[in-house]
């Protein structure tokens, strides 16, 4: 799907790409106006995002190379190696940490990784050492273990207060083995000793993932002729280099979602929005003020891990324009959370299908049921044999070579009598195997909005379906759309007041929340008027945003505002943000040793740590160092002309923050 708009006369251009859970989205502007020249939307290949981004460079047809000054991209790829457990494997070394005290508040399946070792070492709440360092131990250990994982992280107890434990630990590991390491206290200064040692631990987990990532996507590059620099987006809708990217992959956690708040805000002009952005798989919601997307200061949680990682403060839920339309055990309809693909679609390439579809309508519903409605097809053909482990897999495999068919089908000529027979998990894992069905897409079909696929297809799954649930199409599509707007509503009621708003269990008396939930939607007591009122504008983003939105607005008596390209203005945010480095030095008195007394200050730097004998030549030299270095790192992450703002933050008695952070627009190719 590509829009081009006639070229512009210019020497500089830019090429954003966001890469998304079901497609990945290009957009090329002219740098100076920040026109909109071309757009281009191809699926997603989360087997290999570098193929799906090709497909998005090949569709722009960039006609000079040359013109092209930067690239940058937003990606899942750090969030979804997470989530399904596809980071590579890490060893945790913790130094100082009370194995004890960890596991009586069950705190070990918070560390990423299920290898991970306690040592003596680690520093107490002045930077004091608290016991020696077990170097010996360390050493053994590694050299057990070096053979069985991909890297290693370190983290010291309050090591950003004093990371000499964690330093001389890598300087040890090193010397006999060539695993990457990874340190703690260079990824936060913040002093949450669980946080710290799972970022460690992620970050090491990543490092293999986005390093390839990377390096494909300037192959890519390269093999168009494009020579400028590579960005990529922070969690907080910042640009880094790819450099930096890939030496602290935990950074690019929410990346996605975080350049869809930042295009929705470069598109629409406004400075205070709430962005919701519809994709395939997920809806996202973030909250702009002034200009800037609000970020959590708590760190970003990615499934169960919660991180030290400043990220968006947004809310993902799993809704969106292919999220699978079913009956639940209790003849509930529901949507998602799983992901198919469109019916629609599944006709459009495999025309057969319609013809299936359209017998299926025709079924009386006593010979119908939904499992008709799920097809399983073959995205791919399996590299080796290797990846087909047991004869089922095989036989199923083999049955779907020649097209999609039906699940009740499948099982049939399988002969076995449930899915889960038919081991096929992995298979869909490894996008060997896609699964299609009823979708919000395919009714956006039947309603004439959006009709690049096979309509009579998506009219014939409907028919079919509201059969099953003894309803009318037209009820049917009431109803979902009624259910997508709660859904919506309820999301965005919760991630504003911070409050969790669960529906009532079945069976049981309806709580206020719930009674005030829907009577502010439908106006039901007699007496008793309540409403939402959203003071900001919401501001869509995505291609089904118009339709899952238009009512949520309605009904919280807002504007939805649906600026020009809103359905890529993910890829437009991954150009759209500056470069920003924060450099954070801490400032912590040095007691006397009785510990009763302050006799001086340190000031504690990533890799150095000075002493003064008085605070204000402390926090002086803290502020010029941190301004400093904030400088250099931000220019060396490809930031032009950043200017660099220092703010002194009291952290405890007579404890001090300083953050530097510079800022600049990205640097483009000469």
């Amino acid at each position: 799907m590509t829009q081009n708009n006639p070229p512009l006369t210019t020497t500089n251009l830019v090429l954003g790409i966001d890469t998304g859970g079901t497609y990945t989205d290009g957009v090329l502007l002219e740098y100076e106006t920040r026109r909109v020249l071309a757009t281009h939307k191809s699926l997603t290949t989360k087997r290999d995002f570098s193929i799906g981004i090709e497909q998005v460079i090949d569709g722009i047809r960039i006609d000079d190379p040359s013109a092209i000054k930067m690239v940058s991209i937003s990606t899942t790829l750090a969030t979804n190696a997470i989530a399904e457990g596809k980071g590579k494997r890490v060893a945790l070394f913790l130094l100082g940490y009370d194995p004890d005290l960890v596991s009586a508040f069950k705190m070990e399946h918070r560390f990423a990784t299920p290898h991970f070792y306690y040592f003596a070492g680690g520093h107490d709440l002045y930077g004091q050492e608290k016991e020696p360092l077990d170097l010996p131990a360390i050493l053994q250990k590694t050299s057990e273990i070096q053979n069985q994982v991909d890297a290693i992280a370190v983290s010291g107890y309050f090591s950003p207060l004093n990371p000499e434990h964690e330093n001389r630990a890598r300087e040890a590991i090193s010397r006999i083995c060539s695993l990457p390491v990874v340190l703690g206290h260079q990824l936060s200064t913040r002093l949450g000793s669980i946080e710290r040692a799972t970022t460690a631990a992620l970050n090491a987990s990543l490092l293999a993932v986005l390093q390839d990532f990377v390096i494909a996507v300037r192959r890519a590059m390269e093999r168009r002729n494009i020579i400028a620099p590579l960005m990529v987006v922070r969690g907080d809708g910042t640009l880094m280099s790819d450099e930096f990217a890939a030496l602290s992959p935990v950074e690019t956690i929410h990346s996605g979602p975080a350049a869809s708040a930042m295009g929705g805000r470069f598109l629409s002009g406004l400075d205070d929005m709430l962005v919701v952005d519809v994709g395939g798989t997920t809806t996202d919601l973030a909250l702009v003020q002034n200009g800037q997307v609000t970020v959590s200061e708590e760190g970003a949680t990615v499934g169960s891990y919660k991180t030290a990682v400043k990220a968006a403060n947004l809310l993902s839920i799993a809704l969106g324009g292919d999220s699978h339309i079913t009956l639940n055990r209790e003849n509930e309809l529901v949507i998602g959370p799983e992901r198919v693909t469109p019916l629609a679609y599944l006709a459009h390439e495999y025309p057969y299908v319609n013809a299936q579809l359209r017998s299926l309508s025709k079924r009386s519903w006593m010979n119908t049921g939904q499992d008709w409605l799920e097809y399983w097809f073959l995205l791919r053909q399996p590299q080796n044999d290797s990846l087909l482990k047991t004869n089922r897999q095989k036989q199923l495999v083999a049955l779907l070579q020649d097209g999609p068919k039906p699940l009740p089908d499948i099982l049939r000529q399988l002969n076995v009598f449930h899915a889960s027979q038919l081991e096929a998990g992995e298979l869909f894992r490894q996008e060997i195997l896609a699964r299609a069905g009823l979708t919000p897409t395919d009714l956006i079909h039947v309603e004439g909005g959006y009709t690049p696929w096979d309509v009579d297809a998506a009219n014939f799954a409907l028919q079919t379906f509201s059969r099953v649930c003894r309803s009318t199409p037209d009820d049917i599509r009431q109803q979902v759309w009624r259910l997508v707007t709660e859904t919506v509503i309820r999301a965005i009621v919760s991630f504003l007041t911070n409050k969790p708003l669960p529906r009532t269990p079945p069976g049981q008396a309806e709580s206020l929340g719930d009674w005030f939930f829907t009577n502010s939607l439908y106006d039901l007591h007699p007496q008793l008027e309540t409403r939402f009122r959203l003071r900001y504008p919401i501001v869509g983003i995505g291609a089904p945003a118009e339709f899952f939105l238009r009512e949520a607005a309605r009904l919280l008596h807002t504007d939805l505002i649906l600026p020009e390209h809103y359905q890529v203005a993910n890829a437009v945010g991954a150009v759209a943000g500056s470069v920003m480095v924060t450099e954070e030095i801490l400032v912590y008195p040095r007691l006397s040793g009785e510990g009763l007394d302050v006799v001086g200050y340190y000031v504690q730097a990533s890799d150095e740590r000075l002493e003064f004998e008085e605070a204000e030549y402390a926090l002086a030299y803290a502020r010029t160092l941190g301004k400093d270095r904030a400088l250099g790192a931000a220019i060396r992450s490809g930031a032009d002309n950043p200017q660099v703002t220092v703010e002194e933050i009291l952290d405890g008695l007579d404890t001090y923050r300083i953050r530097a952070k510079a800022m600049g627009n990205p640097r483009l190719a000469k």
